[in-house]
């Protein structure tokens, strides 16, 4: 199962997260929040890991 573990402003973001946390070893993945926008650069992204990592997460974020 997969769980929200942050929000990011916009696609560029969002990507920079997902590769933060890969590059620390959890497999993350992006979804895109339901809204109005005009394109897919600027929405809004929930960044998602498997809820087995959920802790790894808190973790590599108390380091920041």
């Amino acid at each position: 199962m997969w769980v929200q573990v942050k929000t990011a402003s916009n696609l560029m973001i969002a990507e920079m997260w997902k590769e933060y946390f890969e590059g620390e070893g959890i497999p993350a993945k992006l979804v895109r929040v339901p809204g109005i926008y005009m394109s897919k650069e600027l929405a809004s992204y929930r960044i998602m890991v498997t809820q087995e990592r959920v802790h790894v997460v808190e973790e590599v974020l108390r380091k920041l």
